[in-house]
């Protein structure tokens, strides 16, 4: 059977995008940094369908780990196997820009751009070989708009959003479909990581939040139908909607009155 190969898949979305593609029949390659996580989720997923779960454990932050990722595959010989990768590891950094030191935010930028991009680069050669094949890759409603006190974080994301469609444009007469898929608020471990702790943040948060679950069905659901790009839910492609017809300056300040 052919392999789906996803990043960040030990928890969130990424365990979720994971079940869906077992539920379909997929194979899977699981990368994330935590191997007693990634381990319980293999468990988890192959107790309840007929598929095959390798999966490695590697700190996508690290220069050399997208390439370690492709030589496993080769090693292991998952390499002609692969049809759908999906780059969902991803994290952010909140707060004044200038409270954290440069390592945090280049860190983040090396997950949430420089190994997606690589990943890309060493895979696309393969996925082009197969009759079919799927590039998804998560960014978030962050994307469209300037993010005070997220704001490496919400460009990091405007920059996944804009290689996607390039991307996808260029690869528009091969066998290789992308799709980019940007939730807004998911009940995940985001906020927690990333340190946002305003209380009003929070308590949007969790007015607004949708589940892991749900939000990778819709992307699962988005990659196979082809689409160029998703915003998941109904109030955050409103959100998006409204933030290209208002003023930068406002959607700026409004944005941070939320996070500071």
């Amino acid at each position: 059977m052919a392999y789906a190969l996803i990043t960040g898949s030990n928890k969130g979305i990424g365990k979720y995008i994971a079940i869906e593609l077992a539920a379909k029949g997929y194979d899977l390659l699981l990368v994330a940094r935590n191997e007693n996580d990634l381990a319980t989720v293999a468990k988890e997923i192959t107790g309840q369908y007929k598929v095959k779960v390798a999966y490695l454990s590697s700190d996508l932050s690290k220069a050399d780990a997208a390439k370690n990722v492709y030589d496993w595959c080769v090693r292991e010989n998952y390499l002609p196997a692969i049809q759908v990768l999906v780059n969902n590891a991803g994290y952010g950094v909140s707060g004044l820009f200038m409270n954290h030191d440069i390592a945090a935010h280049t860190a983040m930028m090396q997950v949430n751009m420089q190994a997606l991009v690589e990943m890309c680069y060493y895979f696309i050669p393969h996925l082009q070989k197969q009759s079919q094949a799927y590039l998804l890759n998560i960014a978030s409603s962050a994307a469209y708009q300037a993010v005070p006190y997220l704001s490496a974080y919400a460009a990091s994301k405007a920059f996944v959003l804009n290689f996607s469609r390039g991307l996808r444009y260029e690869l528009k007469n091969t066998s290789v479909s992308v799709t980019c898929v940007s939730p807004g608020s998911t009940d995940t471990a985001f906020a927690e990581r990333a340190g946002v702790n305003s209380p009003k943040a929070v308590k949007m948060a969790a007015k607004v939040n949708m589940t892991p679950e749900v939000v990778a069905q819709m992307a699962v659901k988005a990659m196979f139908a082809k689409k160029t790009e998703l915003i998941t839910g109904w109030l955050n492609k409103l959100t998006v909607f409204f933030v290209g017809l208002m003023p930068k300056k406002f959607v700026e300040k409004t944005a941070a009155g939320i996070y500071e």
